[in-house]
Order: C-alpha cells, then sequence, then structure tokens
C-alpha cells in the first residue's frame, strides 16, 4: 500500500463512528475530509477495489459516491433541524398551557386539572397536572381556567 492509502485508513480509524466511545462532544460521523482521502487514495490505487480489472471503477462512479455521500450529509443536516424545530415547537406548546385546566388520558382514566408547571427532558416538554407529570400526547383537551 502506498503512503497516501496508508493515512487514509489511520484516519477512519481514528474517526469515532468506529469506536465505542461515549463522548457527547465527539464526532460520530466520517468526515468530508475523511471521505475524500479514502476516495482519492482509491482512485490511485485501484487495486483496492474487489474487482480483478483495474479500470473497473470510472471517474463517475466516484463522482456518484461522492454525490450521494452529501446527499446524506445533506439529510442528517435536515434532519437534525427538523427535529431542533420540533422540540422548540413543543416547548412553546408547553409553556402556552401554564395554568389552562386540561382533561387528559393516563392509564385509560381521564385525568382533569390545571397545568401547574412545565417540565423539559432531552428537549421535549412535559406538564404537571395534580401533582404528576404527562406527556403532551396524553392530552385529550385544554380550556381556559374559570
Amino acid at each position: 500500500m502506498n503512503d497516501t492509502l496508508t493515512s487514509a485508513i489511520a484516519s477512519l480509524s481514528s474517526s469515532t463512528i468506529y469506536n465505542n466511545t461515549d463522548s457527547s462532544d465527539s464526532n460520530t460521523t466520517v468526515s468530508m475530509d475523511d471521505f475524500l482521502k479514502i476516495l482519492s487514495a482509491t482512485m490511485s490505487n485501484p487495486s483496492i477495489d474487489d474487482s480483478s480489472s483495474s479500470s473497473s471503477s470510472s471517474g463517475s462512479d466516484y463522482m456518484s459516491e461522492l454525490a450521494q455521500y452529501e446527499s446524506l450529509n445533506t439529510l442528517t443536516e435536515m434532519n437534525q433541524t427538523l427535529t431542533a424545530s420540533v422540540e422548540l415547537q413543543q416547548q412553546q406548546e408547553a409553556l402556552g398551557m401554564l395554568g389552562k385546566n386540561v382533561t387528559l388520558t393516563d392509564n385509560g382514566s381521564t385525568v382533569s386539572g390545571t397545568v401547574d408547571q412545565v417540565k423539559f427532558e432531552n428537549g421535549m416538554g412535559t406538564i404537571v397536572v395534580n401533582g404528576n407529570e404527562y406527556e403532551l400526547s396524553s392530552l385529550s383537551s385544554v380550556s381556559e381556567n374559570s
């Protein structure tokens, strides 16, 4: 193997996607830089390809792989943005229920009361009614406090 391929593989092996580290501040994906290093190493050393022919991979194959990788990155970013947006919307809805009368379902039984408190855990909001904490999905109705 040549030095370019060796450094590309070393770079990939140090990526936390392949390590079993559970650090919240570590990057858990292969970076674009890592991907491009591996792609360039593969292009410069086609013998590492599974096929026996060294000319089996064309430039368009590599460009297609690059486009797919970029599409995956874009979809991942969109998913993170959408998740954050949904969490923010739910937090705002939960805060808007403070002091309102609610009816909700808890294990098949109906519970009514005033929302006394709103709590947040992992970005998701819950409401406290009659001293018990409930998810917003258990709500049946919301009305103004009379």
